[in-house]
């Protein structure tokens, strides 16, 4: 049975998972800094688009925690509110209402009375979008047509120019689609970006350090020995990630003589976390079964030379968006899904759930096999060759 949910982050851990976020860091990366599942990082991330929320700071006109205590102390004492207003330079009227909203049962704490305020203030500021229903039409209007939110906000300067209720930056317009509690863009608009984020990025993320679309010094599947392609013998697998929701994945392995499955839990997508989880649970298995493994393009197998001194298999790379490649691992995913739905949380899985539902696999008959299965399979030749 999988495990419902996980640990959230502290208040002081979404600040630093934030502000790792403005610094360009990957959703893996802060995950490792914070010791917390990429998954976590991804739902606080997700939930306003990838922009993170404006510093909270105190109104220069708000009474302070020191004035509070002062007001504390001149109530115990049996002062009237005008003379503490006197001694603070306070409207007495401000006095009067502080007092009324945080006097409990007849007595006022400023600690309490302070941490009150501060809850109390924390409420969202109008988007500008949802207080000027034209301005809001106008741009709703031109993302459907496929233009930049920078076009738009251009365009409506040419166009109004003296009018400022219609006008808007291209960056609250990213907001208003990213940050979808807002509520004034429809999500659907968002296909319209040409970049087809679903979240906003920093302008300080980067790629660098991160190989993707070609992996350095990979081997072409086109090098792969003849026995793997022609499924002779076991020990010859396909390997790819599943996504789900909360960008959470597993990896999957297929042996292709046999179609035996194995599923193995991952803490992210970057190349540290796979490479480390696949090579643990390989080095379970008798060597024998283990000769090459045949992986697509993605740079979570970047560190594939690292794969192969840990474990002495050899990693080979299909061509770019070739996935029927490795069309024995594609098939198999597609059978996952019936346990996996897409939109699925992947990271509430343990390792021992995902090798039941692989058992389960493993034990289901195949056509190709005369309605044996792959555990079948697997056992009877590696008894034939042993």
């Amino acid at each position: 049975m999988a495990r419902m949910g996980r640990p959230g982050l502290s208040a002081e851990q979404k600040a630093e998972a934030w502000a790792r976020w403005r610094g360009g860091e990957s959703l893996s990366d802060i995950g490792r800094a914070l010791g917390k599942h990429a998954g976590s990082v991804h739902g606080v991330v997700a939930a306003r688009g990838g922009i993170a929320p404006a510093e909270r700071r105190r109104s220069h006109l708000a009474l302070t925690l020191a004035e509070r205590e002062e007001i504390s102390r001149g109530l115990a004492t049996g002062a009237s509110i005008r003379g503490i207003a006197a001694n603070l330079n306070r409207a007495p009227s401000t006095l009067s209402r502080e007092i009324n909203r945080h006097d409990a049962r007849g007595t006022y704490r400023a600690s309490l009375a302070d941490c009150q305020a501060w809850d109390r203030a924390h409420r969202p500021k109008p988007c500008r979008l949802a207080t000027r229903p034209q301005l809001r039409m106008a741009v709703a209007r031109k993302l459907a047509l496929d233009w930049s939110p920078e076009q738009i906000a251009g365009w409506l300067r040419v166009r109004y120019p003296d009018n400022s209720d219609m006008q808007i930056s291209h960056e609250t317009i990213y907001r208003s689609l990213f940050v979808q509690a807002h509520g004034v863009l429809k999500k659907e608009l968002m296909k319209h970006l040409r970049s087809r984020r679903m979240m906003r990025r920093s302008r300080l993320a980067s790629t660098e350090g991160q190989p993707r679309g070609q992996i350095i010094d990979a081997v072409s599947i086109r090098e792969r020995p003849a026995e793997a392609e022609d499924r002779a013998i076991p020990g010859h697998w396909e390997g790819d990630l599943l996504s789900g929701a909360k960008n959470s994945h597993i990896a999957t392995l297929v042996e292709r003589h046999s179609r035996y499955t194995m599923l193995v839990k991952v803490d992210g997508k970057d190349t540290a976390s796979v490479v480390g989880a696949v090579s643990r649970e390989i080095r379970a298995l008798p060597r024998e079964l283990w000769r090459s493994l045949t992986w697509d393009r993605g740079s979570e197998m970047a560190s594939h030379k690292a794969f192969t001194v840990a474990t002495d298999v050899k990693v080979y790379f299909c061509d770019p968006q070739s996935p029927w490649q490795r069309g024995t691992n594609e098939n198999t995913n597609r059978l996952l899904r019936q346990y996996f739905p897409k939109g699925t949380d992947l990271s509430g899985f343990s390792q021992a759930d995902l090798d039941a539902i692989a058992q389960r696999l493993n034990q289901r008959p195949r056509r190709t096999f005369g309605f044996h299965n792959p555990v079948d399979k697997l056992m009877a030749t590696v008894a034939s060759t042993g």
